[in-house]
């Protein structure tokens, strides 16, 4: 698992790249959050060579991978799959696989989608709160057993009360993959306006302020500055 597209295609592909010297039988297993047509071209190519190719990109942050609780998204061959059950469980708790090469990276797009929505909301919430000079922690106790609960509030929000921005998931890998998304968006011809907002406010603070490599929870510092 490594940060970008161009990563993957270097460590694939690479003069001393995996298929310089990948053999027949072997399985390859992708879990950098890419994009589908590269998930595709690992796999034709692992073919080619008498192997079989995987991408499985993760869901969960720092505190799914230390608890061995990730959510793990697989597109490709099923037996190649139902074959490394045993090592997906070891590090995951929801796994499953979505079809062919490139649907997991498809699936991961959907879940950083409602991501982008479940951040942006939580930071939101965080800031309307403290200019109506409510308890904020008390607050998202409260919103926590109701309706609004979700993985971002849980998980970031005290972070941002204890001014912790240590990257659970760096902010410059989340806009990586908001561009992702809503480029396949636009291949299947689908407008996504919350999740063109989500990737305008992560572009400020990773382009314009240089927070890329601030947790995803930094984005609290745009409404701050305001």
């Amino acid at each position: 698992m490594v940060g970008y597209p161009k990563d993957v295609e270097e460590i694939y592909f690479g003069e001393t790249g995996i298929f310089s010297t990948l053999t027949a039988g072997k399985i390859v297993v992708d879990m950098t959050t890419s994009t589908p047509t590269l998930a595709a071209k690992i796999a034709v190519t692992a073919k080619a060579l008498g192997a079989t190719g995987l991408d499985a990109p993760v869901s969960g942050g720092d505190v799914g991978a230390q608890n061995a609780a990730l959510t793990i998204m697989v597109g490709g061959d099923k037996a190649a799959y139902d074959k490394l059950m045993p090592l997906f469980e070891l590090m995951g708790k929801s796994i499953h696989l979505f079809g062919e090469a490139g649907k997991g990276q498809h699936t991961k797009m959907a879940n950083q989608i409602m991501i982008a929505g479940t951040m942006t909301g939580m930071v939101g919430m965080m800031t309307y709160a403290k200019a109506a000079d409510l308890p904020v922690a008390d607050v998202i106790q409260t919103l926590s057993g109701g309706g609004a609960d979700n993985w971002s509030m849980e998980n970031y929000a005290p972070r941002i009360l204890a001014g912790d921005y240590t990257p659970g998931f760096f902010a410059k890998h989340f806009l990586k993959d908001l561009r992702i998304a809503l480029d396949e968006a636009d291949k299947m011809n689908l407008e996504l306006p919350a999740t063109k907002e989500a990737k305008h406010l992560y572009e400020v603070m990773v382009d314009d302020k240089g927070l890329g490599n601030d947790g995803t929870q930094g984005l609290i510092k745009l409404y701050q500055d305001k």
